[in-house]
Order: C-alpha cells, then structure tokens, then sequence
C-alpha cells in the first residue's frame, strides 16, 4: 500500500446528513442542511458557519430539531443545498451561488410537524427527529487572522426527546435501532451515499451491551 501527502481543501470523509429545524424571528421554521456533526451520551456536537440563519436562529433561541432524513431523500436535500434563511446574503454565500429562500418547506416538498418539547418544527418524512437544546459553543479557527477567525463555530446541543418511525426499532428493546434496516444520509466529499445492504463483517463492539454507555440524566 503506497501512501502519498495531499492538502485537501475539505475534509468531509463521510458523515450523516442533518437537517436543523430553528426558529426564525417572525415565528417560522427554517431548515438548514448540515453534515459537520457528532453525538456523544445525548449530547451533540454541530459545526457551523457562524453567519448561517441556523446558527444565528440556534443562538438566540437556543433550541432546534435534528432531522435525519434517509439515504432516499437526495431530491429533498438537494432542494435545499444551496439556499439560505438570510435575507442579506453572505459574500461567501453569493459566491457559492447561494439564494435566499423564505418558505424551504415548500421548496423541498417537506412537510412540517409540531415539536413537543421546543418550538421549531419537526420535518414528518425524516425517519428520526430529535429535539434539542444549546449547551454551549466555542469559536473555532480563533487563531487565524482577518475574516476567518469566528467563521465557524462548534455547537453543543443537548437532546431532550428523541423521535424514530417504528420500523427503525429492533425487536425486543425498548430503545435500540435497528442497523440494518435504519439507512441514513451520508456525505463524502460534497457528494451524497446511503449505505450498503448488511454489515461489512460482525463489529467486536456490537458484543457490548448499549445501556452500559448511558449517562446520568442532566
């Protein structure tokens, strides 16, 4: 196996697809598609542009909703890859060939349902929706001069109730999902995958009992 160096300008090497559901000032919701993201317990972590109407919507009210939509749901996504909830559009925005859009509902063909627990909507065709409250948030890249410095921001959200459709559930557990029929949205590299039919091999780790990594409720 031969290894060579590279400077990749993104390092997206696959991860799931979100979409944040917030709350925009006169009261509706906004979707932002994401996919710099991680959990960890029920904490989640988001990177974000700071001047994106999701991050700016997310601090101010601090709660969104967490939608994973499944790998059949690329028209959807794509829909909303290159709009904006931000009237006045960031130059790096324009530049991406971004637009502002008031109503994404619409243009993705996605329907809005009413959240339990916080104010933004909920999208009904994403198999799971989890609903969340901000933690905490650190400016990264704080280091490098100019405009670059609290570009992005990492984002600490807590999940408080969780939402998945029923055949996600694994048979016989109160709170398991069922890998092999829950097929999430994947992004590598700007391009969008699902997975592939069954597991590769059996994981080591599946032998642990899932419960042991559950945190103290907070």
């Amino acid at each position: 196996m031969v290894h060579s160096t590279i400077q990749p300008a993104i390092f997206y090497w696959g991860t799931p697809v979100v979409l944040i559901t917030t709350r925009n000032p006169d009261g509706t919701s906004n979707i932002g598609p994401m996919s710099s993201v991680f959990w960890l317990g029920n904490r989640c972590m988001l990177g974000l542009g700071a001047c994106s109407q999701t991050t700016i919507n997310l601090l101010r009210e601090e709660e969104c909703v967490l939608n994973l939509p499944s790998d059949d749901m690329i028209p959807q996504v794509n829909a909303l890859a290159r709009t904006t909830g931000s009237k006045e559009i960031p130059k790096v925005k324009v530049m991406l060939g971004y637009r502002y859009d008031k109503d994404k509902f619409k243009t993705s063909g996605l329907t809005p349902m009413k959240s339990e627990l916080v104010r933004p909507d909920r999208i009904k065709e994403c198999p799971v929706q989890m609903e969340a409250e901000l933690a905490g948030y650190h400016e990264m890249m704080s280091s490098l001069p100019g405009k670059v410095k609290g570009f992005t921001l990492a984002i600490e959200v807590k999940v408080k109730r969780t939402y998945v459709e029923e055949k996600l559930r694994l048979p016989g557990h109160e709170n398991r999902i069922n890998p092999d029929v829950w097929r999430p949205m994947i992004m590598s590299f700007q391009h969008l995958y699902g997975l592939s039919n069954g597991a590769r091999e059996k994981s080591s780790l599946a032998d642990i009992e899932e419960e042991l990594y559950r945190l103290p409720v907070d």
